[in-house]
């Protein structure tokens, strides 16, 4: 036999096996009227443990593949062909290989949890049903009937709304744009993806903050990018630890979300902004800024955001409605150098052929009416009052259990265990008394963490889910 599996791939050793025998029997190699070949003699042929051919026949078998029957050795499964004599595809094969890789399982049970009834949501990030301007939506629908055009619009955007957003940005964060520096995108989510997929290649090396909500993603890992990770304190990340890691790894891009930084709520300070821009133009890393919770500071006060301060072009600004207006509208923008965002379209246009117009149309009407700024004033005090209420409800019921920082905007309270637990434990029991939130590993390197979101449930029974939570740790601690 000249294959061999290669010890240097990713993929395990008996997988390689397993479809090594796979491709046999679609191509003949391995008959049907006879056994496969004995787990040693495979052993000896490819040079590898018996234990390793044992693992790999077992896959075939639970796909369906093989049978196994003591004292009859291994053969091609009687039904592999199906009643019409047609192979059924791997479909589990096929998703196990793609290249696009799933959410983290944490991530995933989180969400499934979400779903039931009577749980109480500390975890999605986005705004309560209270929170949405549901009836200055109907107001827009009735008065402003929809006479926009049905095809394929601008490739960057709805011209429009374009123009809308470079005043809004010009107004409320100091940002001096044309339409033709901005893309609309289905939320910020897929400005990260257009930004990997378009300006990154397999191997680069980027640098994230940790914790970080780019911690999380897979998108990462899907594109074949190294990720570095850049410690953040009270005051956002050291922009010397910048300088140390691109020595190291030459990064690429840097992936910053300044104010109230999810999960930690911080912001970063005026002086690290101004070096980490000194240090993007000295080494010509571009910037990706992620600016979701800016307009919530519940003061009122909008730092300069970095895009504001940039006055060489090094910064990508990505901003949207999901956490200030509603998630639902998927309306998100990146802003940038016109010929970065021409290429950005190009590839958005490829993947959806342009962001829908409905949703565009209601985002500028919503925009540019008097609606918008008295609506972001109650979101600023209606996540205060939450925020106050979670504090409360946390001094309440874990005080000699966490330590925690008390954030000035967005959406996200981060919490310190004192006690080390089992966070896959923590969250069992506290989705068994019907509370979900997210550990704090999902975010990054550190343990002993959580955060809370307290945007999505209303007041009323923000106290219910810290009490829970109480209850579930008090187990964890004594076990």
């Amino acid at each position: 036999m000249e294959w061999r599996p290669d010890r240097t791939a990713k993929k395990a050793v008996y997988k390689q096996i397993a479809d090594y025998i796979e491709q046999g029997i679609s191509t003949g190699l391995y008959s049907s009227e006879s056994a496969l070949p004995s787990e040693r003699l495979l052993a000896k042929e490819l040079g590898v443990n018996r234990s390793t051919v044992v693992a790999a026949y077992e896959e075939l078998k639970s796909l369906g593949i093989v049978e196994r029957k003591k004292g009859s050795g291994t053969r091609i499964s009687t039904d592999i062909w199906g009643i019409s004599h047609k192979r059924i595809p791997n479909w589990g094969r096929y998703m196990e290989d793609g290249s696009f890789l799933p959410n983290l399982p944490l991530v995933q049970r989180i969400r499934t949890e979400n779903q039931k009834r009577n749980i109480i949501n500390l975890s999605s990030g986005e705004l309560s049903p209270g929170l949405l301007p549901r009836e200055q939506f109907k107001t827009i629908m009735a008065e402003n009937p929809f006479l926009d055009h049905l095809g394929y619009d601008h490739p960057q955007g709805n011209a429009a709304l374009r123009e809308t957003i470079a005043h809004h940005v010009k107004e409320y964060k100091k940002i001096h744009t044309l339409p033709a520096s901005i893309l609309i995108t289905s939320g910020a989510q897929q400005a990260l993806h257009l930004i990997i997929q378009c300006l990154l290649k397999p191997g680069d090396s980027i640098a994230i903050e940790d914790p970080s909500y780019c911690y999380s993603l897979p998108i990462f890992q899907s594109a074949g990018i190294n990720t570095f990770l850049l410690p953040v304190d009270q005051h956002g990340i050291n922009p010397d630890d910048v300088i140390a890691l691109h020595r190291k790894h030459r990064i690429r891009m840097l992936f910053l979300n300044p104010d109230f930084q999810n999960p930690t709520g911080l912001k970063m300070s005026p002086a690290r902004r101004k070096r980490i821009l000194e240090i993007s133009s000295e080494l010509g890393i571009p910037i990706i800024e992620d600016d979701p919770y800016s307009l919530t500071s519940f003061n009122s006060e909008v730092s300069d955001t970095l895009k504001s301060m940039d006055g060489n072009g090094n910064v990508l600004y990505i901003s949207s409605l999901s956490k200030i207006v509603a998630s639902g509208l998927r309306i998100g923008w990146v802003i940038g150098p016109e010929n970065v965002i021409e290429r950005l379209a190009d590839a958005k246009q490829q993947v959806d052929f342009g962001h829908s117009i409905f949703p565009q149309w209601a985002a500028n009407e919503f925009l540019k009416s008097p609606s918008f700024d008295k609506h972001i004033h109650m979101i600023r005090s209606e996540l205060k009052i939450r925020r106050d209420e979670i504090v409360v409800s946390l001094d309440q019921y874990v005080k000699k259990e966490v330590d925690y920082f008390i954030p000035e905007g967005g959406i996200h309270i981060w919490c310190r265990l004192k006690h080390a637990v089992n966070e896959q434990q923590l969250l069992e029991e506290s989705m068994k008394r019907g509370l979900s939130f997210v550990p704090g590993s999902v975010f990054g390197s550190q343990k002993r963490y959580v955060r809370f979101t307290f945007g999505r449930e209303e007041t009323d029974v923000i106290g219910e889910g810290i009490a829970r939570f109480a209850e579930a740790l008090s187990v964890c601690v004594k076990t």
